[in-house]
């Protein structure tokens, strides 16, 4: 089973989503989609069982109609990525194709089905939190799960420990989507489908479980797992479609 990375080389940081994703199943082939131009990406997502959208550069704020001083809001952004991962996910969406977002990831899906985002925390939000990393260190803040959420089921507590290294974070979710967990001050840090009936899974989380310091954590090891359950029912959901139309 193949499933698509939409980066992951050019660091250590991008290599762990792949060994995360392998540590669940040794079998599955990571595919880096971030390797090849954006035709070859596309087309090599018709093979794949799932995507995972990893974390990296800020989204382009003018893509959810933000104005902003990216040196005052700190905003680093990579256009050629953001076309890149844009298109992978309109692809997706038409393949009905499982999905997991990550930092990035997430705040990437949330843009690209209608929602906002906080452009810079420490100076759009009030909070004492600290969701950025210090020194290249990652933060750590607990996050309460919302009940009824697939993430609950997934995750199986109220609450949980999870690693933090963001600055910006979602503002407006699109109405089809639900915030399944959020931080202490109120800043969501998962969203899924508000009615996931018929459609394919999505999942995005604002924290890193490819990187998190006990893999075996309730919010890191078993979304790989699931995700990777949902990608097999995905392919062999595709496997019996071709027969029936052959």
């Amino acid at each position: 089973m193949k499933i698509a990375i939409s980066k992951g080389s050019g660091s250590e940081k991008y290599e762990n989503y792949g060994k995360w994703i392998k540590k669940a199943d040794e079998t599955v082939e990571c595919v880096d989609m971030s390797r090849l131009d954006k035709d070859e990406a596309l087309k090599t997502l018709e093979e794949c069982s799932g995507i995972v959208l990893t974390g990296g550069e800020d989204i382009d704020p003018s893509r959810y109609g933000a104005k902003v001083d990216f040196k005052e809001k700190h905003v680093e952004t990579d256009s050629k990525r953001d076309e890149l991962e844009f298109a992978l996910v309109e692809k997706a969406e038409q393949l009905k194709m499982p999905i997991l977002g990550i930092c990035r990831g997430a705040q990437l899906l949330n843009v690209a089905f209608g929602g906002t985002l906080v452009v810079d925390i420490p100076s759009e939000y009030e909070t004492e939190q600290e969701h950025r990393a210090i020194e290249k260190k990652d933060q750590k803040h607990e996050v309460e799960i919302v009940s009824g959420s697939i993430l609950k089921k997934i995750a199986r507590t109220d609450e949980c420990e999870v690693n933090s290294a963001h600055h910006q974070a979602i503002t407006r979710l699109p109405q089809n989507l639900s915030a399944a967990a959020k931080a202490p001050d109120g800043i969501i840090e998962a969203f899924e489908w508000q009615d996931p009936m018929g459609k394919p899974f999505l999942l995005a989380v604002q924290w890193h479980p490819e990187r998190m310091e006990n893999p075996e954590s309730p919010l890191s090891l078993p979304i790989a797992r699931h995700f990777l359950f949902e990608a097999e029912s995905y392919q062999l959901l595709q496997k019996n479609n071709a027969r029936e139309e052959w």
